[in-house]
C-alpha cells in the first residue's frame, strides 16, 4: 500500500531547500473533532497520554487509506491540525502513538485504526477479524502482547459533514411536563413492517417521518416520541457469531453520530429532517442515549476508538491494577466522567445533539454511573452541576434511568430538582396489583399518587415520576396478560436471559387462546392497565404497540431479535384496533381535566386553612378507608376521590376544578361499591368503565347507588356540579371538556392504514 507520509511540522519542511511545504498548519484545539469552517477543516483530538497522532484519509469508497498526516501541534493535551483543502465528505480515522502498557492502564497501538470520538458521521461497519483487538488473540500473554496487524480494512471510518440545514419554520413544541405523556419505540421496529412506508426507508429516518406514521402518533394522542439509542454503535461479537444483532444498540461507539443503518441516505440531515417533521406536527423527539459505556468492552475487547486514543483516560480503572476495567454497566467498561476532558466530550454532545439537532430531551441509560464519583452517586456530581447549569440543556427534558448494576447503583427519587425518573416501584406495584396479589392496595395509593414519598422533596413536582408499566426490556403489556414465564428461547441462551420475575399472570393458558372467555378478561386487563397509568399523578410512558396489543411471543428480551418479534407488527386485530381507541380516550380526557395534571403532590391530609382534604380514600361501603381496611392483606377494591376544591396551584386557596373518583377493584369477582357524597355536586357521572369500553356518554348514579364493579376492573366517575355551587362553573367546564373528548375520539378515530374499521 502506497501511503503518502506528510512532514510532520511546517518549520522542519522549510528549513531545508528543495523540500515542499506541507499542506497542513496548525490549526486550533477547539472545537474538538473534525469541523469544516468553508475553507477547510480542523482537526482536534484529546489525548493526555499519547506521543504522536497520525491522521489517516481514505479514497471515496473508505476501503483504501492514501495519506497520513502527522497533527503537527499539541495544546493543552489536545493535537491539532488544519487541512485548508479537506471537504465535507472525506473519510479519516486515527492512528495513535504512545505505550503500549496494559499493567498501567495504557493500550495505545498505532496498527489500529481509531474512529474520532467528535465524529458527526460514519462510514463503513464493523467486521469482527482479529485485526480489530490490540493484543494477539490466543497469544500466551493475553491482552499483554502487542497485534501488529493492521485493522483499517475491517472497521467503520470517520466522515466530514456539511452542517447546513434549512429548518424553516420549525420550532420546538415545547410541551410542558404536566402535559408530557412519552412513546418508547424504535426507529426500525417501528417502521420495518409499516404498510404506507416504502422498502427503501423502512427501518430509517424517513420512514419515521412517513405521513402515515407521524399521523398515527398524533391521532393516539402521546406528545413525546423517545427513541431508543440512534448513536452509532456496533453489533457484538458473540452475537454476530450466533447470527443476531444488537437490535436495542445499547453498544455505543459514537457520540455524536447517528448510526448509518437508520439512514436511507447518505447525509446526517436526514434525522434532522425527521426531527423537522415531528415539530411540525407538534410531537417532541427524546433520545435515549448511553454515555455509561462504549462497545471496547473490557481488557478483551476490540481496539476501535477510546482505548486506543487514551484508555488511561476514558475509562475508569481499577485503582490497584489499571490493566483491568471497573464494570459497573455489566458490560465490560464504565465512561470515566470524573476526567474533566471526557466530562466535557459528553456534554459537547448533549448539547450538539439539542443545539444542532434540535431534540427536545434526553433518556440517560443507567444514568447512576454519571452521577457517580470515586466515592460513589452524589446528587452534587460534577454531571449533575455540569447539565442543569447549561443554559441548552434546561430547556430540555432530562431523564434518568436511576440504577446500575455498581456498587450502590439503585437511586430511584435520589436526583436533583429538574430531572425526571423512570420510576420502576411504579411497574412493579400495578402490576402485582392487577394480578391480584395480596395486601397491594397502599402502595397502589402511593404510586397513582406520583410516588411522594420519593419525589416531594427540594421542590420536585409529581412529573418527576415518569410512570410505566412496560418499557423496551421486558414482556409487552400484551405477553404481561398472556404469560407466566418469559420464552427467550430464540436468543440462544437456554432461555436463561431476561427477568424472571415479570409479575404477570396468563389467566389459566400460556400464551394465545381461543377461549373468547379468557381474552375478554385479558383485553379489560389491558384497558385497566391503561387506565391507571393514564389517570396517575406522574408523568406516564407507553411502549409503543401496546396500545394494540402487540406480542413479542413471550420473549422478555429482545435485545437482538432484529426480526419479527422485536418489530411491531401492523396487521391489527379488531380488538387490538378497539383497545388503541379506548387508550385514545382515555388521553383526550386525562388532557381535558387539570387535576389530572397538577404539580402538587397528594398526601390526604386535611388543610385547616381552607378545610379541605386534597385526596380521599374510599372503601367499596361509601366511607373513608380505616386503618384495618388499609392493612386487610385481602383488601382489593377502594376507591380515590380527588376534591375539586383542593387542587389549585401555588398560593392556598379554594380550587375551581371538577371532582373525581377513581374505583380500581382487582378481586377476581363482582363487589359492589356504594357511590359517596362529595359537596358541591348532585351526583355522579361514570365517564370510564373498562368493562364497558364501548360506553361513550356521561351516564348518571345517586349518591348511594351501589355500583356492581365488575371483577378486575377500573371505573371513573366526574361530580355533576350543583347549580349555584361557588365551584359550578369550573365543574360544567369540566363536564364540556370531557363530552368534547367523547366527541373527539369518537369523529377522529387513530389513524390505522386500511384499518378493518374504514
Amino acid at each position: 500500500m502506497n501511503i503518502q507520509n506528510t512532514a510532520t511540522s511546517l518549520t522542519s519542511g522549510l528549513s531545508k531547500p528543495g523540500l515542499k511545504r506541507s499542506r497542513v498548519e496548525a490549526g486550533r484545539p477547539y472545537p474538538r473533532g473534525a469541523n469544516w469552517d468553508g475553507l477547510g477543516v480542523n482537526f482536534a483530538l484529546f489525548s493526555a497520554n499519547a506521543t504522536k497522532v497520525e491522521l489517516c484519509l481514505f479514497d471515496e469508497t473508505g476501503t483504501q487509506e492514501i495519506e497520513r498526516i502527522v497533527l503537527p501541534e499539541y495544546t493543552n493535551e489536545v493535537f491539532h491540525g488544519y487541512l485548508p483543502d479537506a471537504r465535507p465528505g472525506l473519510i479519516y480515522g486515527y492512528r495513535v502513538h504512545g505505550p503500549y502498557e496494559p499493567k498501567a492502564g495504557h493500550r495505545f497501538n498505532p496498527n489500529k485504526l481509531l474512529l474520532d470520538p467528535y465524529a458527526k458521521q460514519h462510514v463503513g461497519s464493523l467486521t469482527w477479524d482479529h485485526a480489530v483487538f490490540g493484543y494477539t488473540i490466543g497469544h500466551a500473554d493475553g491482552d499483554l502482547s502487542f497485534d501488529e496487524r493492521d485493522s483499517a480494512p475491517f472497521v467503520p471510518k470517520s466522515q466530514i459533514i456539511d452542517p447546513a440545514f434549512t429548518w424553516g419554520s420549525e420550532r420546538r413544541p415545547s410541551i410542558p411536563w404536566e402535559r408530557t405523556i412519552f412513546y418508547e419505540t424504535h426507529v426500525k421496529g417501528f417502521t420495518q413492517r409499516h404498510p404506507s412506508v416504502t422498502e427503501r426507508e423502512r427501518g430509517k429516518f424517513a420512514g419515521l417521518a412517513n405521513h402515515d406514521v407521524v399521523k398515527y402518533i398524533q391521532s393516539l394522542g402521546v406528545t413525546s416520541v423517545e427513541l431508543l439509542p440512534i448513536h452509532a454503535y456496533v453489533d457484538d461479537s458473540y452475537l454476530v457469531e450466533k447470527g443476531l444483532k444488537n437490535y436495542w444498540g445499547y453498544n455505543t461507539l459514537g457520540f455524536f453520530a447517528p448510526d448509518p443503518r437508520y439512514m436511507a441516505g447518505p447525509f446526517v440531515n436526514e434525522f434532522k429532517e425527521l426531527v423537522s417533521t415531528f415539530h411540525h406536527a407538534g410531537l417532541e423527539v427524546i433520545l435515549d442515549v448511553v454515555y455509561n459505556h462504549t462497545a471496547e468492552g473490557n481488557e478483551n475487547g476490540p481496539t476501535l476508538s477510546f482505548k486506543g486514543i487514551d484508555n488511561a483516560s476514558y475509562y475508569r480503572l481499577m485503582p490497584d491494577n489499571p490493566r483491568y476495567y471497573i464494570n459497573d454497566t455489566g458490560t465490560g467498561n464504565t465512561v470515566n466522567t470524573s476526567h474533566p476532558r471526557v466530562m466535557q466530550l459528553v456534554m459537547d454532545s448533549l448539547r450538539y445533539w439539542a443545539g444542532e439537532m434540535r431534540v427536545d430531551g434526553f433518556r440517560f441509560d443507567l444514568a447512576t454511573i454519571l452521577a457517580r464519583e470515586p466515592h460513589g452517586f452524589s446528587e452534587e456530581s460534577s454531571f449533575l452541576h455540569a447539565s442543569m447549569q447549561d443554559p441548552l440543556l434546561a430547556q430540555v427534558k432530562l431523564i434518568a434511568e436511576p440504577w446500575d448494576c455498581g456498587p450502590g447503583g439503585y437511586q430511584v427519587g435520589r436526583f436533583p430538582p429538574g430531572w425526571a425518573e423512570w420510576n420502576d416501584g411504579y411497574r412493579d406495584t400495578i402490576r402485582s396489583y392487577w394480578r391480584g396479589d395480596e395486601g397491594k392496595v397502599p402502595a397502589v395509593a402511593s404510586k397513582i399518587s406520583a410516588s411522594a414519598d420519593l419525589f416531594d422533596k427540594r421542590g420536585r413536582r409529581p412529573w418527576a415520576s415518569v410512570n410505566f408499566i412496560t418499557a423496551h426490556d421486558g414482556f409487552t403489556l400484551h405477553d404481561t396478560v398472556c404469560y407466566n414465564d418469559k420464552h427467550n428461547e430464540a436468543n440462544g441462551e437456554g432461555n436463561r436471559d431476561g427477568h424472571s420475575h415479570n409479575l404477570s399472570n396468563n389467566y389459566g393458558v400460556e400464551g394465545p387462546t381461543e377461549d373468547a372467555e379468557l381474552n375478554d378478561t385479558r383485553f379489560r386487563q389491558l384497558r385497566n392497565f391503561f387506565a391507571t397509568l393514564l389517570f396517575s399523578r406522574g408523568t406516564p410512558m407507553i411502549l409503543a404497540g401496546d396500545e394494540f396489543a402487540r406480542t413479542q411471543n413471550g420473549n422478555n428480551n429482545a435485545y437482538a431479535q432484529d426480526n419479527e418479534i422485536g418489530w411491531v407488527n401492523w396487521d391489527v386485530s379488531p380488538d387490538g384496533i378497539d383497545l388503541a381507541e379506548f387508550v385514545q380516550k382515555l388521553i383526550l380526557i386525562r388532557q381535558s381535566l387539570p387535576m389530572l395534571r397538577r404539580g402538587r403532590f397528594l398526601h390526604g391530609t386535611f388543610d385547616e386553612e381552607i378545610g379541605v382534604k386534597d385526596v380521599s380514600w374510599i372503601s367499596p361501603g361509601g366511607g373513608e378507608m380505616q386503618d384495618g381496611e388499609w392493612t386487610d392483606a385481602g383488601a382489593r377494591c377502594f376507591g380515590m376521590l380527588l376534591d375539586g376544591r383542593a387542587q389549585s396551584e401555588g398560593i392556598r386557596r379554594l380550587g375551581s376544578d371538577a371532582t373525581m373518583l377513581m374505583v380500581l377493584n382487582a378481586h377476581y369477582d363482582v363487589v359492589n361499591f356504594k357511590l359517596p357524597e362529595a359537596p358541591g355536586g348532585k351526583r355522579w357521572r361514570c365517564i370510564i368503565d373498562t368493562n364497558l369500553p364501548d360506553r361513550n356518554e356521561l351516564e348518571p348514579f345517586d349518591f348511594g347507588t351501589e355500583y356492581m364493579v365488575t371483577g378486575r376492573s377500573f371505573l371513573v366517575f366526574l361530580l355533576e356540579p350543583e347549580e349555584g355551587h361557588p365551584t359550578s362553573e369550573a365543574a360544567h367546564r369540566a363536564f364540556l371538556h370531557v363530552s368534547e373528548a367523547f366527541d373527539t375520539a369518537a369523529a377522529d378515530r387513530v389513524h390505522f392504514v386500511e384499518s378493518p374499521k374504514d
